[in-house]
């Protein structure tokens, strides 16, 4: 019997059993198709989720299928196989990774965690091992069995991971190395000031809609096409969805391999001209600085040439925050380092100046640009 590795995030295997758990999806790719050309009917697909390490599924394939049905918001998942599902656990009864640690081939000792030999980054992939899979497929009856309850962090449940093979150069050869594309963080609610915890999160959130918002009708008034991120599209302000918004792009550009894409697609915010993206901007109200940075640091590392505009927007009392992270080494010391292009903007700032040119009824003279010079940059500071 062949066993394969098929990978959900939390939302991907909700939306498949919601389907009825007999299609499953991969992205395009050579080596995917490679692999999941080699599925033949009665091998078995043991469904793993990336973003809490869980090992949840059991599904017998039984051949390719041409179906085209939505099942998944986010993706189209092309490449379709109809299985029979023999076990579908809830996450919190799953098999945990680390009960594998020293038993499976991927997964011999502490010092591959992390990395587990590459084996967990491609879906589909073959166990080199049958008798792994074999483990495993016991493991999952004796949760079905006698499940143990082991809950995880919702907002980890959710989160989406994406590994990609993306080309680079060094020196005069092309080499093939593997990347991730995390989703949306979790709220970083130690950081939010108000009164219970609840009540500062659902503050926040809204304040991030109101940034957001006064971006996009901005972009949209200087006569740019705009985007929010796809994550944010059904959040309202002022009675509108941010994503029926004026101007506002349904796709965006295609000239971007599906790496720098998937990137792209999660940053809060998107001004572009004639399908090319003239500023980008993470609003950063319930999540890190650093997780702000880290996706435009993610962007120029993907797209050295790319000659866009960044900001990084936050509230005045995150000032220093910001400074602090935007100096941090991994940033400040990198090929294009990010203190040199990427300006912070406070929200008061931004709202008071937008407030300003629109009583003056300026804005639709004024070019994207105008920014940079209300925006504080922290180059040369590496020191301080």
């Amino acid at each position: 019997m062949t066993y394969w590795l098929a990978s959900f995030n939390g939302t991907t295997y909700e939306e498949f059993q919601e389907a009825g758990a007999t299609v499953l999806g991969f992205r395009k790719g050579a080596q995917n198709e490679a692999a999941f050309n080699q599925i033949k009917p009665g091998d078995i697909i043991l469904g793993y989720i990336t973003s809490v390490s869980r090992w949840v599924a059991v599904l017998e394939a039984m051949g390719p299928t041409k179906s085209k049905a939505q099942i998944w918001l986010d993706d189209e998942f092309p490449l379709r196989l109809k299985v029979r599902p023999q076990i579908l656990l809830k996450v919190e009864h799953g098999v945990a990774l680390d009960d594998l640690e020293g038993r499976v081939d991927f997964y011999p000792d502490a010092s591959v965690k992390g990395q587990f030999k590459g084996f967990l980054r491609r879906s589909p992939n073959r166990f080199r091992l049958d008798k792994d899979g074999a483990l495993l497929l016991r493991l999952m009856k004796k949760a079905q069995d006698d499940p143990v309850s082991r809950p995880v962090a919702a907002w980890k449940y959710k989160r989406k991971l994406r590994y990609y093979a993306v080309e680079r150069r060094e020196g005069d050869r092309k080499v093939e190395v593997e990347v991730t594309v995390p989703g949306p963080e979790e709220p970083l609610r130690e950081e939010l000031a108000s009164q219970s915890e609840e009540d500062n999160e659902s503050k926040a959130v809204t304040r991030h809609t109101e940034i957001q918002w006064t971006l996009l009708s901005l972009g949209a008034e200087l006569g740019l096409d705009v985007w929010v991120a796809r994550n944010d599209r059904s959040r309202t302000w002022k009675g509108t969805k941010l994503g029926d918004m004026r101007r506002m792009v349904q796709k965006l550009p295609d000239h971007f391999n599906e790496v720098t894409t998937d990137t792209i697609q999660l940053v809060d915010v998107l001004w572009l001209k004639s399908h090319s993206i003239v500023a980008a901007f993470e609003v950063e109200c319930t999540t890190s600085i650093y997780s702000g940075l880290l996706r435009m640091s993610d962007l120029l590392a993907l797209q050295p040439n790319l000659d866009i505009k960044l900001y990084l927007v936050a509230a005045e009392s995150r000032r220093e925050k910001v400074r602090q992270q935007i100096l941090r080494p991994t940033f400040s010391l990198s090929a294009k380092p990010l203190p040199g292009v990427c300006g912070f903007l406070s929200f008061d700032k931004l709202c008071k100046t937008v407030e300003g040119l629109r009583e003056l009824q300026v804005i639709s003279s004024l070019q994207a640009s105008f920014l940079e010079k209300m925006a504080e940059y922290f180059k040369g500071e590496q020191g301080g």
